[in-house]
């Protein structure tokens, strides 16, 4: 497959077809040109005035970049990297998110249940990820490292395995969670239900285990 840099797509207008395997499992874009931008490095890029190009980037970088608001609607990113880029309230309708790692990023807001799922799968550290949504999603073994999670709603998702290292929890919604061997022992200001989310193997630490018992109304002291 010919592959066209990012530069090159923006200077001369030029796009390709994209032709990879990920999109027999997207129906939408099949009428517009695409392009593929591999290996490539995007820095203080502002993409509320000049649109990222539609199409797969893989094994790119994006630093200091805005994408608050934007349409990012049918990209496909793998194996990317996003670094303390602002992707707050950005539209994620069936954008393919594989092997994606986010650092400091600003993404207040994002419906990420609207994404494709078709290899979902992405890591988060040190992002303010509040009044998000993974609603239904299956991502397994998901890594969250000092995150802001607040009012994040995992209602019905499949978080087992997952990691909350160091993030807060304040008001996020679990409701008939998967959270089987989820890690738990850092986090903080969570409200669990364990009746009607599944715990089991999960690890809590100590300190934590009032946000296991909040429906319960009941208190714990030393004394």
């Amino acid at each position: 497959m010919k592959t066209i840099t990012y530069d090159e797509c923006r200077n001369t207008g030029e796009g390709i077809l994209l032709k990879n395997p990920y999109l027999s499992k997207i129906n939408q874009i099949n009428s517009v040109e695409q392009v593929y931008i591999t290996d490539e490095y995007f820095k203080h890029k502002d993409f509320n005035e000049k649109p990222l190009a539609k199409g797969e980037y893989e094994n790119c970088e994006f630093s200091d970049c805005t994408f608050s608001e934007t349409d990012l609607s049918d990209y496909l990113f793998v194996d990317c990297t996003f670094k303390t880029c602002n992707l707050s309230l950005a539209k994620l309708n069936n954008s393919l998110w594989r092997d994606v790692l986010f650092l400091g990023c600003k993404m207040l807001g994002l419906r990420f249940e609207m994404c494709n799922t078709f290899g979902l799968s992405f890591s988060f550290e040190n992002c303010l990820l509040d009044h998000s949504s993974f609603y239904q999603l299956k991502i397994k073994e998901t890594v969250f490292m000092g995150c802001e999670l607040q009012e994040t709603d995992f209602s019905e998702a499949d978080l087992s395995g997952a990691v909350f290292e160091n993030c807060n929890l304040r008001a996020a919604v679990f409701d008939r969670t998967n959270l089987e061997k989820a890690d738990f022992r850092s986090a903080y200001n969570y409200s669990i239900d364990p009746e009607n989310n599944r715990i089991k193997q999960a690890k809590f630490s100590l300190s934590g285990i009032m946000g296991l018992l909040d429906r319960f109304g009941v208190e714990i002291s030393e004394g």
